[in-house]
């Protein structure tokens, strides 16, 4: 499946770019307010909150933002960038409902003391299953070497052409299938297919040495099409639940970005959410 039929509808696809040097970076002696230096590509499939909080965040992760850090309010940004005011703070509530951010009364928006990616681990469903005490199984469906189109390259933040490995799996509980899983990675850092018919995808990378900081999800519902539906053995008016994501390393560069859907009878989504005083 080409990653235009599956785009997520919400992304940080550019996360990885650095961000230029924005008034008020929280060090000693320069403005108390930060403004985040974004270059809007309004033809992009990436959304406009996307891409103006995808430099906030890598700044936070790269350590040129400091905690406590004031960050431009959403008025005078939606006013700097052109964008209306639903942009900029859907743009600066997604940073706050990650971890990065946090709002408060009488001082505004400021850069958050520990990112709730800190204290998360990211388990994949492979991972997850077997916590759970059943079997997990995976069949590959499609394991295919690739140049990266230009959807893939913007979900990913590489050039043009560049090599990727496009992943489509089927994830079996007890021999039942779960989830359909497709995921985009760079040709680098993919693990070898007969690796994956045992093992997660995060579980691999991470034994690679490739660390997981992050990730940016959107969850979502819908109708399966017939080979989804088949694929799961459900019927077309069964519902399912779908995820979008992208992870990232510490230094805020995209490893990975997926398109998963899951059996509504047979997997529940769960999320902690840390409250900072």
């Amino acid at each position: 499946m080409d990653a235009q039929d599956r785009r997520p509808r919400t992304s940080a696809a550019g996360a990885s770019r650095l961000p230029r040097a924005g008034r008020g970076s929280g060090e000693r002696g320069s403005p108390a307010r930060y403004e985040p230096a974004v270059e809007l590509d309004r033809s992009s499939s990436q959304p406009l909150h996307a891409q103006i909080s995808a430099p906030i965040k890598r700044a936070i992760l790269e350590g040129h933002l400091l905690p406590g850090t004031r960050i431009e309010n959403e008025v005078s940004m939606s006013r700097r960038l052109n964008v209306s005011r639903p942009t900029t703070r859907q743009a600066l509530q997604s940073l706050v409902e990650g971890g990065f951010l946090l709002r408060r009364r009488g001082v505004g928006t400021v850069v958050a003391p520990q990112p709730v990616r800190q204290l998360m681990r990211l388990p994949s469903l492979h991972e997850e299953i077997i916590a759970a005490g059943h079997e997990s199984t995976t069949e590959i469906l499609n394991y295919n070497h690739r140049r990266a189109t230009d959807a893939i390259a913007a979900q990913l933040a590489v050039p043009i052409d560049s090599p990727v490995v496009e992943l489509e799996r089927l994830r079996k509980r007890d021999g039942a299938p779960v989830a359909i899983l497709y995921n985009w990675l760079p040709a680098a850092i993919t693990p070898p297919r007969d690796k994956l018919e045992n093992h997660g995808l995060y579980e691999l990378l991470r034994e690679a040495g490739v660390e997981l900081a992050s990730t940016t999800q959107s969850v979502g519902a819908e109708r399966p099409d017939r080979r989804e539906a088949k694929l799961l053995a459900i019927s077309l008016r069964d519902p399912v639940l779908t995820i979008d994501r992208t992870a990232f390393d510490p230094r805020g560069a995209i490893i990975e970005w997926g398109f998963h859907i899951y059996r509504a009878d047979l997997y529940r989504y769960e999320s902690t959410v840390f409250a900072q005083g």
